[in-house]
């Protein structure tokens, strides 16, 4: 019953998310993503962080941008990263890749693929990338399943950091199953959009599933007259 996924048709390339540290390493924006990066691995003084989980309270709030360019500073660091896209609902990381999305990870956990022959090489030195796969019918219980399991042990035996790109916390269970597998979970905050409430609601549920956060991003956030964004990495109060 699993092979039968749905396939999307194909959909517009807004989906994509800029991959600023990329095409402007040397912008503010790049250079706040480099002090999250810094700031993660403070996060862990005593320990190789190996997981990590991205993901926000409600839609629409950056996670998957930021997951993206987390990853990518890593990799410009001289880590070997892969970038997984654990949001099995509305997957966007092959868009911005711009790689096809025919298998990933949804079809490494039902054994339909190996993880070898779904991993994309990227353009960016260092960076490789598992796009969703098709979307299954239930990713929750593909990402608690022990397949999963072996699935990232298998991975952290070949990268120095996985990043995992997961739903939204308050929209699905997925966010909260990943995290409670994953080593460090980091909860994206859109200041112009977040409300209090539902960032409060959000830690709460990762906290109750047993999950690691290290700390969060404040995305969007305006610093000046020029009207710059940057992100900002502290702990979640």
């Amino acid at each position: 019953m699993f092979n039968k996924f749905k396939r999307k048709k194909s959909q517009p390339t807004t989906l994509a998310r800029k991959l600023i540290t990329d095409s402007n390493p040397k912008s503010i924006v790049s250079e706040q993503f480099k002090t999250v990066r810094t700031n993660i691995n403070f996060s862990m003084p005593d320990k190789d962080l190996k997981t990590l989980v991205v993901t926000s309270s409600t839609p629409g709030e950056g996670k998957s941008t930021n997951a993206s360019n987390i990853a990518v500073v890593y990799a410009q660091s001289g880590k070997k990263v892969l970038l997984v896209d654990g949001d099995m609902r509305k997957p966007t990381t092959h868009h911005t890749f711009g790689v096809r999305n025919v298998g990933g990870l949804s079809t490494v956990l039902i054994r339909q693929d190996t993880v070898e022959e779904v991993v994309h090489e990227t353009h960016i030195e260092g960076l490789s990338l598992i796009t969703s796969g098709p979307i299954p019918p239930n990713p929750a219980e593909l990402i608690a399943s022990k397949t999963m399991d072996q699935f990232i042990e298998t991975v952290k035996g070949k990268y120095d950091l996985v990043i995992f790109d997961a739903p939204p916390v308050l929209s699905v269970t997925d966010a909260q199953i990943l995290s409670n597998k994953c080593e460090g979970t980091i909860l994206v905050i859109n200041s112009g959009k977040a409300e209090k409430e539902n960032v409060i609601k959000a830690k709460e549920m990762l906290i109750a599933s047993k999950a690691n956060i290290i700390g969060a991003v404040l995305n969007n956030y305006a610093i000046d007259k020029n009207h710059y964004y940057y992100q900002y990495y502290g702990a979640v109060e």
